[in-house]
């Protein structure tokens, strides 16, 4: 999946205004366009767990540093964070 070509936020503060914290190993981190993200993933159709966790790692290593060794802390964080999108709607 190609992820779309997102507008770029004009100045900090709407910069800032689109980026959501979540937890992520017990440490709350403040990642840009997660909800671009997730919402992208959920119209996606993708079903299964493991590609859902791959295109959000994916999405969001677009536009936030994750360190190799903490991916996995990042992507249980993701899933959860998108179950609980899906289940909103």
């Amino acid at each position: 999946m190609e992820p779309k070509k997102r507008e770029k936020p004009c100045c900090a503060a709407k910069a800032l205004r689109r980026v959501r914290r979540i937890e992520v190993g017990g440490v709350v981190v403040g990642l840009a366009m997660l909800d671009d993200i997730l919402a992208d993933v959920i119209d996606s159709g993708i079903t299964a767990e493991t590609a859902i966790g791959d295109e959000l790692i994916k999405q969001v290593k677009i536009y936030n540093y994750i360190p190799k060794e903490a991916e996995p802390l990042y992507r249980a964080a993701l899933l959860l964070d998108y179950q609980n999108e899906v289940k909103k709607q």
